[in-house]
């Protein structure tokens, strides 16, 4: 198994495309990519401890390649809003690749140049590509939110 963490706004409506995906073994939601230890949700909502919310997606490469995970992460939102998702404003929900390695780093470099000249996008993506550090898990309640709560809201 390996693993890849994707930021790209609400961290719920992120893990539930990742978690339906065929290859995708498990989904965690959590907190990435800021200098405060243990943040809680509270704080990373403030939008100063530079964590983004994030999902820590374990997959299985035999099943589906890491490429068609950052495929499907640049289908599932606009990486053309810079600090933010709809609704959803502020750092913490940037659009950001925390890559695992240097192959990860690659392959999301190159499909992010690839899209960015393929005219699909009417402005540049803004998404960061950036090496994954510690991930904090959000708290529990978080964890699988659509599958906890009906929502109506198409997941």
């Amino acid at each position: 198994m390996e693993q890849a963490t994707f930021a790209a706004g609400c961290f719920w409506g992120v893990e539930e495309t990742f978690y339906e995906t065929d290859g995708v073994t498990a989904t965690r939601v959590g907190y990435t990519g800021g200098g405060l230890d243990s943040p809680t949700y509270q704080q990373v909502c403030a939008g100063d401890t530079g964590h983004a919310e994030a999902v820590l997606v374990t997959f299985d490469p035999e099943v589906i390649s890491y490429q068609a995970l950052v495929e499907l992460f640049f289908k599932s939102h606009d990486p053309t809003q810079r600090n933010g998702q709809g609704v959803d404003i502020g750092p913490q929900y940037r659009s950001v690749i925390f890559y695992h390695n240097a192959a990860q780093y690659a392959t999301a470099l190159n499909v992010k140049e690839a899209l960015d000249h393929s005219g699909r996008f009417r402005s540049s993506i803004v998404t960061e590509i950036t090496p994954a550090t510690q991930f904090w898990d959000a708290e529990e309640y978080h964890q699988k939110y659509y599958q906890k709560n009906s929502c109506g809201c198409g997941f």
